[in-house]
């Protein structure tokens, strides 16, 4: 994560918009879509677990700006700054990962499957391959056609519980559900810059881990990252909730969910029911999943994800040719017009009276 990236995970609830999803949307035109999607998120997966991190917090950053709508996946030009190229999206990564899916799904089934809908299912099984719940993704999202780095407004790391309930409850969502979802950083990951003020004798951090991650940060001219679950970092697991309530948070954000009274409950219940917990995370990944999305004729769906489709351009009609006129003749020229002969005889008036 950047200087300016965001920790948190902020999602919309739209059940109306869950009528206009639906499993198994591909079937018809493209049935081997989500198991395209699957095979490249494993062969990238089975080289690189954090992935799986790198893939939740696309689909979160693109769920929050515009909607679940790919717009993160379009390039910046000379005319227009686009969301990846903000501050809070610098360190968002993977981008290639979804090429090389676009790419072998257009292959399979031109300009059938979405970008958006990519990131989506890639998620899912990002998280069903890192031990999570294997929860169904309704699918039918369409592409946006709009990308503006001055619309990423994401919060900063250091919000505490209160100012962070209000942006999800403004979203709709209850205290719980923002727990949950905050669960999401048992595989992630933050930089040392974002938290190197708790380093120093702060009470609510376990001195042993407060003492490793000193060591982690030392030189000031690098920005490490560390792993915000110390248990297993890698894992979509309980575990993360197990390590709040050892002071073992590595964000502030996150080691007040076990301190504060309003949540303090939850994070003790989810520490103890990890299979809670899975189940309640996949209904929560499925709701945010439905966050400002584009379906029917609405937006396009892109043939290469980092670039919008190429507009029509109206046909001009060409103006008619000119028929070719030939010189008269010099014997033409010449020519002199006879006269008509008069009979002698005056022409009578057939003018209208």
């Amino acid at each position: 994560m950047g200087m300016q990236s965001s920790f948190l995970l902020i999602l919309f609830i739209v059940p109306a918009v869950l009528a206009d999803l639906r499993v198994g949307f591909y079937k018809p035109a493209c049935p081997d879509a989500e198991s395209i999607i699957f095979q490249a998120v494993q062969k990238r997966f089975n080289k690189d677990k954090s992935v799986t991190a790198a893939l939740l917090r696309m689909h979160f950053h693109d769920c929050f700006v515009r909607g679940c709508d790919a717009s993160i996946l379009i390039d910046s030009t000379t005319q227009n700054q686009a969301e990846k190229d903000s501050g809070p999206n610098q360190t968002v990564r993977e981008y290639e990962l979804i090429d090389e899916i676009k790419k072998a799904l257009e292959a399979k089934c031109p300009s059938k499957v979405s970008c958006a809908d990519i990131i989506t299912v890639a998620t899912r099984d990002a998280v069903v391959l890192a031990g999570g719940p294997n929860y169904t993704v309704p699918t039918g999202r369409r592409d946006g056609l709009v990308s503006r780095a001055g619309d990423v407004n994401l919060p900063g790391p250091q919000v505490d519980v209160s100012q962070a309930f209000q942006i999800f409850r403004a979203k709709g969502l209850t205290l719980e559900e923002m727990v949950i979802l905050l669960g999401a950083h048992t595989v992630g990951v933050a930089h040392c810059s974002f938290f190197s003020e708790r380093l120093q004798n702060d009470p609510s951090m376990d001195p042993k881990l407060a003492a490793n991650l000193r060591n982690v940060c030392a030189n000031p001219n690098t920005d490490p990252t560390v792993l915000l679950d110390q248990g297993t970092g890698f894992v979509v697991d309980n575990e993360f909730y197990k390590q709040l309530l050892l002071k073992r948070g590595v964000m502030r954000i996150d080691q007040e969910l076990a301190m504060d009274s309003s949540t303090s409950g939850f994070v003790s219940r989810f520490a103890r029911d990890g299979h809670g917990f899975k189940q309640r995370f996949g209904n929560a990944m499925v709701k945010m999943g439905s966050v400002g999305v584009l379906v029917g004729n609405d937006g396009e769906v892109r043939k290469n994800c980092r670039v919008l489709n190429p507009k029509n351009k109206p046909t001009v009609p060409s103006p008619p040719k000119k028929g070719k006129v030939s010189p008269p003749s010099k014997k033409a020229k010449n020519k002199k017009q006879k006269k008509p002969k008069s009979n002698g005889k005056k022409k009578k008036n057939t003018r209208a009276l």
